[in-house]
């Protein structure tokens, strides 16, 4: 075998190994119509990221590429989401606390991939009031390392 022949048989089957899955769920629902929206999204350090939100028209997917989040979804405990590191939420009526930068000296980057429901927005903001009717439904104890 000629060194041009072992390179192209080396090069032909790494694609046998080249994936890794991060991240397999089943998500409750994906609606009739949907389309799938892919951000990316940056906050510098110590920034506490998006106010209490959810996202009616479907789950969404993310991975984070640089920095810590600390996520947090309404009845699970806030946790430390590190680079390399996958993460998803149902969407729906679920609340969504937390996405914001867990680290004060460097940024964080993280990409998402959203169900959406083209009848819904893909993202909306929870008030004050119905923070306080659902606070029962929060998390009481301490973050996840």
């Amino acid at each position: 075998m000629t060194d041009e022949s072992t390179t192209t048989a080396a090069r032909d089957s790494v694609w046998e190994t080249a994936l890794t899955v991060v991240q397999e769920v089943t998500p409750p629902f994906i609606p009739v119509g949907a389309h799938a929206m892919t951000v990316v999204i940056e906050y510098p350090p110590g920034d506490p990221g998006a106010p209490p939100h959810r996202h009616p028209g479907g789950p969404a997917f993310g991975y984070v590429v640089e920095g810590e989040m600390l996520f947090e979804l309404e009845g699970e405990p806030p946790r430390v989401i590190r680079a390399g590191d996958a993460f998803w939420e149902p969407g729906g009526d679920l609340i969504h606390y937390s996405d914001g930068n867990h680290r004060d000296d460097i940024g964080l980057r993280f990409v998402v991939t959203m169900i959406c429901d083209p009848a819904q927005p893909m993202l909306v903001l929870v008030d004050e009031a119905e923070l306080a009717a659902r606070a029962g439904r929060r998390f009481q104890g301490g973050p996840k390392a």
